[in-house]
């Protein structure tokens, strides 16, 4: 049997599609758009089957590509991210991540379908009201089973879909020169919104990109890349998480995705109180998943360096997203936290 055509909207996930997707007869499927995603276009499918299998759900999640032409274009590499991570490295890794029935990709990136299990009624954590640290310790021990398993793994800085990889001296070198061109971008769109302080934080932080991509190559893994609250899934009762979208994959030092997590999703002064417990419970858990001759101190240097991770995503999410007035208060609050937290943690004297 062919590959099924990818939907293109809400309009083609028809019982037909399902059934082939699935490999069982779909009689009628309800289809009901989820959020308000600015990357992609998410919805939730209440399915009636001819024969109910037992192994299937009543419900799905699905995401397809946006409905805007031009953001589809623009996110076309973030599709091949999540593609490829659906394919081929979930089985991998040990972070929790939905159950995932079916997955694919144009060849030019433009149109995307990720078929998920409903995680309903999950809730999605909050960026700008913060977290508490009893949340943020289930993120950062999540966190080490994406790093874990992918750790100073020789084939994952080659590995194809990745956005970012700190193997490719041109990217990094780019990368640098585009961060300090969205800082201003930010800047400018932020105003007097900033602190003279903060301000000052993201320029001489974003001036300092390119070196501090080199700065610790010899310890790497995969990245989220964007591993944040509006990225994590808290159960009800709080006991247990899933973290989603992947579509910032790429390979680099594993403390980016920590500090990041941190620096974003806590508020400074419970950040400040807790960094030293939060990286000493990621680094228990990548002990258990076998990483060897990285002792705590070394964990904690690259904790510090990696928070400058915060400035980058936030001004390059900034400068080149839609103006919204939710986005721009949140990447102001995760500014003013990064920037904090950088130079509580002095971490420009650590990079080269």
């Amino acid at each position: 049997m062919s590959a099924p055509a990818i939907p293109r909207g809400p309009a083609e996930v028809t019982p037909r599609w399902l059934s082939t997707v699935l490999g069982v007869d779909v009689e009628d499927v309800r289809v009901t758009p989820i959020g308000t995603g600015q990357t992609g276009a998410t919805y939730r499918l209440a399915v009636a089957y001819g024969r109910a299998p037992s192994e299937l759900p009543a419900t799905f999640a699905i995401k397809l590509s946006s409905q805007d032409e031009a953001v589809r274009d623009r996110v076309a590499l973030g599709y091949r991210s999540e593609h490829a991570f659906y394919t081929g490295v979930a089985d991998a890794v040990g972070v929790p991540i939905p159950r995932h029935y079916h997955c694919a990709v144009s060849d030019d990136g433009g149109d995307f379908v990720l078929l998920l299990a409903d995680l309903a009624p999950a809730v999605q954590g909050d960026q700008i009201g913060g977290c508490t640290t009893a949340e943020a310790e289930l993120a950062v021990r999540a966190l080490a089973g994406l790093h874990g398993p992918t750790w100073c793994d020789a084939k994952w800085p080659t590995f194809p879909g990745l956005v970012m990889s700190t193997a490719d001296a041109d990217a990094m070198k780019g990368m640098g020169d585009v961060a300090a061109i969205a800082a201003q971008m930010t800047l400018d769109r932020l105003g007097d919104r900033m602190s003279a302080q903060d301000r000052a934080t993201v320029t001489e932080t974003m001036a300092a990109v390119t070196p501090w991509l080199v700065a610790t190559q010899d310890r790497f893994a995969l990245l989220h890349g964007d591993y944040r609250l509006d990225n994590v899934l808290f159960d009800p009762d709080r006991s247990s998480i899933t973290v989603v979208d992947w579509q910032t994959l790429g390979v680099g030092l594993p403390t980016r995705d920590l500090a990041y997590f941190t620096g974003t999703s806590l508020l400074p002064a419970a950040r400040l109180a807790a960094d030293h417990d939060l990286v000493a419970a990621y680094h228990s858990e990548l002990a258990a998943y076998g990483v060897e001759d990285y002792d705590l101190d070394t964990c904690l240097r690259d904790y510090r360096i990696g928070m400058v991770q915060v400035p980058l995503i936030a001004v390059l999410g900034c400068a080149f997203s839609v103006a919204t007035e939710r986005g721009d208060d949140m990447m102001l609050v995760m500014l003013e936290r990064g920037c904090q937290a950088i130079r509580e943690l002095d971490s420009l004297a650590l990079v080269g």
